[in-house]
């Protein structure tokens, strides 16, 4: 993205901010490339037959955006955080909604190298990974923060690093701690 993009954007947001009826609009030419990357590479290992595609989740995402009044936007990567904390919502609960009735206590598969998930275990795998994330940011916030943005947000370690305002080393060091405990809590019968 250029420099230029990046300013336009985070006008936009503060144009947002103040009020202008017209910056959602105007806004989602500038993100949505990017959203629907994070949104693909999020749901790439769901079944092909999945009910919410790509595309569906970066537009309910968008909807639910365009409603929110509270937030002050602060620039780019204070909104692409955001959305990716919303993106985790709405599929954990596209997930909890579609599954109540199939509940039980299946073995998570978790891989610590990359988070994958099989996918005919995904949908109790993705609402555990929501409940031990919540644990995880309880006591370390910053590393469920870089889960979030890595698992469900799709994001790299350099743009974590920008969003969270610390090192890109900072990340792979939190990100490593993080994924072993994230392991240790999922495999926990």
């Amino acid at each position: 993205m250029s420099e230029r993009q990046t300013s336009e954007i985070t006008q936009i947001l503060h144009d947002w901010n103040n009020g202008d009826a017209d910056a959602g609009e105007r806004l989602l030419p500038f993100v949505y490339t990017e959203l629907k990357r994070n949104a693909r590479f999020l749901m790439a290992k769901e079944r092909a037959n999945h009910t919410l595609q790509p595309t569906a989740l970066v537009h309910e995402a968008f909807l639910k955006l365009t409603e929110l009044t509270e937030i002050k936007w602060k620039n780019r990567r204070h909104f692409y955080h955001f959305v990716s904390k919303l993106m985790r919502q709405i599929l954990v609960d596209h997930v909890r909604h579609h599954t109540a009735a199939k509940r039980g206590s299946t073995a998570i598969h978790f891989s610590v190298d990359d988070l994958q998930i099989p996918a005919e275990e995904r949908a109790d795998s993705i609402l555990k990974l929501d409940e031990v994330l919540d644990r995880l940011a309880q006591f370390d916030e910053k590393q469920a923060k870089i889960v979030e943005m890595r698992y469900f947000g799709g994001m790299k370690n350099i743009e974590i690093a920008e969003a969270l305002e610390i090192s890109e080393r900072t990340v792979v060091r939190e990100w490593q701690s993080a994924r072993i405990w994230l392991y240790r809590e999922l495999n926990r019968q």
